[in-house]
């Protein structure tokens, strides 16, 4: 059976010296892996090969979501080509592409966030090489984990102690807090003894993550701040660092 969807790939590797294996995530069908077969050739069906954070519409043949689908068509759309004259976002974008990628199962639809995801892609490629261009490309991508997160049922604490369930409102607290990844959420500085993984948070921190609309306004170091505690937080969910975290942090680190 023939399935038509709009996708975005989001991981591609040689099978062999003519065809691929493709990951795309799709709005209806979810993540699906796909081989490409003779996309490398000259000549190919689907216009050469298939590189990763292409846009378009595609068809495929699933005859068992065991195996591997085969892709029968990809027709490419205008997708997000001034991303490779931006170093930073690329790699903002090619980060996401590997979060969606881990963590998402197959052929789990999540409509909305396929959205999120191609509305991220576009409003990342359409910023300069600046550093404030690279600011508000950081917010965006911090906003854009969080949704993801959040589509998975996996949306940590922001507004109270996980432990305790002390709420605070971060205006007036002197106290410190912590971020814990095996709690998923804020731990106080009563509690914070009885999680090891604890990150302490800056009071800036806190806000912009329990009123995200003060992610927008938020200066470079918060923003830092911020994406080091969530690539730490998705580590712990992956079991392992995520391939592009190395670099995420090399750039955090340097100058944006």
């Amino acid at each position: 059976m023939l399935t038509k969807d709009i996708a975005i790939c989001i991981r591609a590797v040689d099978y062999s010296e003519t065809s691929q294996i493709v990951t795309f995530f799709t709005r209806a069908n979810g993540k699906i892996s796909a081989i490409a077969k003779g996309s490398k050739r000259p000549k190919s069906a689907f216009g050469g090969p298939i590189e990763i954070l292409s846009l378009g519409k595609i068809v495929f043949s699933d005859s068992s979501k065991e195996r591997l689908a085969t892709l029968t068509e990809f027709e490419q759309q205008p997708g997000f080509a001034h991303l490779v004259r931006n170093f930073f976002a690329l790699n903002c974008a090619s980060f996401a592409a590997e979060l969606v990628n881990g963590l998402t199962d197959d052929y789990d639809p999540h409509p909305r966030l396929f959205d999120t995801f191609l509305q991220f892609l576009q409003n990342a490629s359409g910023h300069r090489a600046s550093s404030t261009e690279h600011r508000e490309v950081l917010s965006l991508l911090i906003l854009f984990q969080l949704n993801l997160l959040t589509e998975i049922g996996l949306q940590p604490v922001w507004s109270y102690c996980v432990n305790c369930k002390t709420i605070y409102d971060i205006r007036h607290t002197r106290y410190e807090l912590y971020f814990s990844s095996s709690a998923n959420g804020l731990v106080c500085r009563d509690c914070e003894a009885s999680f090891p993984d604890r990150i302490r948070l800056t009071k800036n921190a806190v806000a912009c993550l329990a009123n995200l609309k003060r992610l927008t306004e938020s200066d470079q170091k918060t923003l830092r701040e911020i994406e080091k505690v969530l690539i730490s937080h998705i580590t712990s969910l992956l079991g392992r660092p995520p391939k592009m975290a190395k670099q995420m942090l090399k750039n955090l680190t340097g100058q944006m």
